[in-house]
């Protein structure tokens, strides 16, 4: 447990006269609940990133803010009723926009969890994180933390100072979910506006709505509301990858298919060293035939090519309008390019290089 520090500065951003503390100092300091009913309830560790559901408005705009203004801990101070549903620990990764996430920030974010299972620090965990990069940061763990206790990702389309604010609302239903005993082995899930999202199936499909988020192949996995969690299909085992040693992922460059296109970008992947391309292919993961030449160059030295789509709906299935056997390419199945570039890069770093070990990794469950 931890102290909630800086709560004058929340009450000014928020504009109320004072915030409780939502938690206290394990030792000696008063507890908000009976000790024996903290003792029952699970231990939730609170890893927070920063994004917009830390941010605060800006005047630069009717709907402009700065994300990463807040702390972790002054967030969960401004969760009313939070308290009940777990014992917090609060700590801070990155305070940064999600359009600033990076691989080194995965990795602190998989071996802090890593860590805390390994040593029982926590039952779940949660992150709170911007949402343009949420489902790309939720995949990659949920490929490399091996372990049946609950990751739950939550964020927020509004900032903490906007009107109507959504932030605290899914902060406390990501924490709801986080300590149902129904959430283990499903994997690393998001939870937004009381729907929860598979790690794997989830998208941001909205640039400024609420209800951004959605499953569009998969659907998703359950519900939550303050007064229940409802889970709409069974846990399955899940894959997972060695996370790699010196905190590397090998170049994947993803190319855009567009009318008119030619292999220039594939051969300038090429050059520039990349180990893997994906292609956000037309229709069913679709290329010119002057682009299919580049990637024919490209296989044959040695880079592993994906075919994703750019389309927001459906699988990209193998060998029908091209001939994947003959190129050696790979067929993303329901991973969307960005997905597709974490699962290759993943891969890639645990020395899985021909088409076909890659192939039956991305179509693993299907």
């Amino acid at each position: 447990m931890v102290s909630v520090r800086g709560l004058p500065i929340l009450a000014a951003i928020l504009g109320v006269a004072s915030v409780m503390p939502v938690f206290s100092h394990a030792e000696g300091a008063s507890a908000p609940l009976a000790a024996h009913q903290q003792v029952s309830l699970p231990r939730v560790l609170v890893l927070a990133t920063g994004g917009t559901i830390s941010g605060k408005a800006d005047t630069r705009s009717a709907i402009g803010y700065d994300a990463g203004a807040v702390t972790g801990e002054q967030l969960i101070a401004g969760v009313p009723g939070v308290e009940k549903l777990a014992q917090l620990q609060v700590e801070q990764i990155s305070n940064i926009a999600s359009q600033n996430m990076n691989s080194q920030v995965w990795f602190k974010l998989a071996e802090r969890i890593r860590r805390a299972f390994a040593h029982n620090e926590a039952d779940a965990v949660v992150i709170t994180h911007g949402t343009d990069t949420m489902e790309e940061t939720a995949f990659f763990l949920d490929n490399v933390i091996a372990d049946a206790r609950p990751v739950i990702l939550t964020g927020a389309m509004r900032p903490s100072t906007a009107i109507s604010a959504d932030g605290p609302a899914n902060m406390y239903e990501a924490v709801k979910v986080a300590a149902d005993p129904q959430a283990r082995g499903r994997g690393v899930m998001v939870v937004l506006n009381d729907e929860v999202q598979s790690a794997r199936g989830v998208s941001k499909m909205h640039t400024t709505a609420l209800q951004t988020f959605h499953s569009p192949n998969l659907g998703p996995v359950g519900y939550v509301d303050p007064a229940s969690v409802r889970f709409m299909t069974p846990a399955k085992p899940q894959q997972h990858l060695a996370l790699p040693a010196d905190h590397k992922l090998p170049r994947v460059q993803i190319v855009y298919a567009h009318a008119d296109m030619d292999a220039q970008q594939i051969d300038d992947a090429v050059k520039g060293g990349a180990r893997g391309i994906v292609v956000a292919g037309m229709g069913d993961g679709n290329v010119s035939t002057d682009a299919l030449a580049g990637i024919e160059r490209a296989t044959k030295a040695g880079v592993v090519v994906v075919r994703s789509t750019r389309v927001g709906n459906g699988f990209v299935n193998r060998d029908v309008e091209v001939d994947d056997d003959h190129y050696g390419l790979v067929a993303s199945m329901d991973l969307n390019p960005q997905k597709a570039r974490i699962l290759l890069q993943l891969l890639l770093a645990n020395g899985k290089t021909t088409a076909a070990e890659i192939q039956k990794a991305f179509s693993a469950g299907f």
